[in-house]
């Protein structure tokens, strides 16, 4: 591993962990989903997950260029995110929120990455930072809109 790019790879498993944590949370939701908003929260639930799935190969594929090895084990993911695994039994607006928590989450573990990169003077890493950001942010505007209707 590249001494210069040591912390960012650190930051950048994290940043997995939480992906693979989020993905899985946005798959329950998915499938777990029922009442009046079942159509519009089983599509977006997708929507999230598809975008998720896209960014873990994204993360994985950063690492890899950095010449670090990206973690691959569930057990590890579950050890090093920081989200946290929901149950099946949540209601729409709970399991809104509680992607917006995730959203916060992620949010503040994508910093620690560009704090990270900025310090190795890492364009590549912070350009992909810089985008997943503007996402997330724009992604929990509107999933805070819809959650302030109920």
């Amino acid at each position: 591993m590249d001494d210069l790019h040591k912390k960012t790879i650190e930051a950048l498993n994290v940043l997995l962990a939480d992906y693979h944590l989020y993905y899985q949370k946005l798959r329950n939701f998915h499938w777990n989903i029922t009442g009046p908003h079942f159509f519009e929260l089983h599509l977006k639930f997708e929507e999230l997950y598809e975008e998720a799935k896209l960014k873990i190969d994204e993360i994985a594929e950063r690492i890899l260029t950095l010449k670090g090895k990206p973690i691959s084990n569930f057990s590890t993911y579950l050890d090093t995110s920081n989200i946290k695994e929901s149950n099946t039994s949540l209601i729409d607006h709970e399991m809104v929120t509680a992607i917006l928590e995730d959203h916060k989450a992620l949010l503040n573990q994508l910093k620690v990455v560009t704090n990270a990169a900025e310090s190795a003077k890492d364009d590549g890493t912070l350009d992909i930072t810089g985008t997943y950001i503007g996402e997330l942010e724009k992604t929990s505007w509107m999933l805070n809109a819809w959650n302030q209707r109920n």
